[in-house]
């Protein structure tokens, strides 16, 4: 039997592959994401508890006080967190995996008595788990501040810093050559260390709030990857392709964010774009000149009783107000009155990836209503009322009307083609962008200020009385 253990250990690890990978496609889909997620959790598991056996752990109690401490953190966290709060939890969760794999990678290394011992490439593989890792955890964190807010949205920046970034990215991997040749010379490792985290600093911090889905779907990727090159340091074969499964996935992920601004990730990385607070205010804009067309929930709810089709484009406005289950209330009592009701979703409406399926979803929006971008932007021109809830730069005409504009060629929802637009919104301030729209200008369109929530409640009472 001792001798069939390793072999045994190896098919149980590609059991909890294949779980992995059946739990990633099922989150492919709203209504079987749940699943998916449970299903990965369970592949996670089963890795760890094998691996805990496979290792021939002398002693548990830190494991299972660690295990006992991190489960209930998570679930008081799962349970507390609001659905605004969700980007700045996955942020922590992206720095807190990189992180771990750096701990993993510098553990290791401290196990062995003589890292001269040690193989080249089981030198680079420490070398760039400690690398990947601590870009990972320190530009993680920097994102969670730019998201909570207490670290300005706006690029931060100082002459010079795309270069210098580039200049420290290229002596990072020479110390990482350096150590696989050197291991002993303990100051190469420990500048390795310090450069990577202020090198997670530098990257994430003059990228603006604009930017924020693609910025947490490329460090997911990054703790993906990190986890990899932790599995290649302690020989393990599930770590490895967990890692690999995340990498790729947030590379894919990072790929359609990027796409859906008609943006390069290069751009995205060193262009310093947006960073406006996006939401500020309570009113219309004392300074324009403009002209605006407010309404009130009476008129809007006359408007949208009697309309064929109303489509619904939520934005992060809405995730701010709390006020998802509203909107639901809203769409239940119009579709009583025989209106075809669906939602627009644009890839990088919210702060991270699919920010705006989650909130919908937990107010039990059904998920045959909910289109993408591509699906939805041919129903505009049929569409009688287009209620857009907390959106502005993901419906900004001058994405298609001004070459010089900063967003020009980025894909938008096209609700300037409907023939009646009202924005819900606290005031005329400018996107995360930093720009105008002059959406809210048009003779087509109509203001409804004040918080999401407040306002959608006095549309739902509206409608009682239609």
């Amino acid at each position: 039997m001792q001798n069939f253990l390793p072999d045994i250990i190896q098919l149980v690890y590609l059991v909890a592959t294949g779980v992995f990978i059946v739990g990633i496609k099922r989150l492919g889909s709203p209504a079987t994401a749940r699943s998916g997620n449970q299903l990965a959790a369970l592949g996670m598991l089963i890795g760890v508890i094998v691996t805990l056996f496979d290792q021939q752990v002398v002693s548990f109690n830190f494991i299972i006080a660690g295990v006992v401490i991190g489960s209930l953190i998570g679930a008081v966290a799962a349970k507390k967190v609001e659905m605004t709060a969700m980007p700045e939890m996955v942020a922590i969760f992206n720095g807190f995996g990189g992180g771990a794999s750096a701990l993993v990678a510098w553990g290791e290394l401290s196990r062995t008595l003589d890292p001269t011992m040690l193989e080249v490439q089981d030198l680079v593989t420490v070398g760039l788990s400690i690398l990947i890792g601590s870009i990972t955890f320190t530009g993680s964190f920097v994102a969670f501040g730019k998201l909570k807010g207490f670290i300005s949205g706006r690029p931060l920046t100082f002459p010079g810093q795309n270069i210098f970034n580039l200049l420290l990215t290229a002596g990072l991997f020479g110390l990482v050559g350096w150590f696989a040749v050197d291991p002993e010379y303990q100051l190469v490792f420990w500048l390795l260390f310090g450069l990577s985290l202020l090198l997670g600093i530098l990257t994430v911090l003059p990228i603006g709030g604009a930017d924020m889905p693609v910025v947490i779907s490329l460090l997911n990727s990054y703790s993906g990857i990190a986890a990899s090159m932790a599995g290649f340091v302690i020989n393990n074969n599930l770590l490895i392709i967990s890692g690999a499964l995340v990498g790729a996935a947030g590379l894919i992920l990072t790929n359609i964010m990027c796409k859906a601004m008609n943006r390069t990730l290069g751009n995205v990385l060193f262009g310093a774009f947006g960073g406006g607070d996006g939401g500020s205010g309570s009113g219309p804009a004392a300074d324009t000149d403009k002209t605006v067309r407010e309404t009130t929930p009476e008129d809007v709810a006359l408007q949208c009783a009697y309309a064929g089709k109303v489509i619904i484009t939520p934005g992060y406005g809405l995730a701010v107000a709390q006020a998802q289950h509203v909107l639901k209330e809203v769409a239940d009592k119009l579709e009583a009155k025989g209106v075809e009701v669906k939602y627009g979703i644009h890839p990088v409406a919210g702060r991270m990836p699919g920010h705006m399926n989650v909130l919908l979803a937990e107010a039990d929006v059904p998920y045959d209503q909910l289109y993408d971008m591509e699906q939805i932007n041919p129903d505009f021109k049929s569409t009688d009322v287009v209620l857009i809830i907390g959106a502005n730069d993901v419906v900004n005409p001058v994405a298609k009307t001004e070459p010089g504009s900063p967003i020009y060629g980025m894909p938008i929802l096209n609700v300037d083609e409907a023939e009646r637009t009202i924005v819900f919104k606290r005031s005329l301030s400018p996107g995360f962008a930093g720009i105008d729209n002059p959406l809210f200008y048009k003779e087509t369109n109509q203001m409804f200020f004040g918080d999401a929530k407040k306002s959608l409640q006095a549309l739902a009472q509206a409608l009682n009385e239609v």
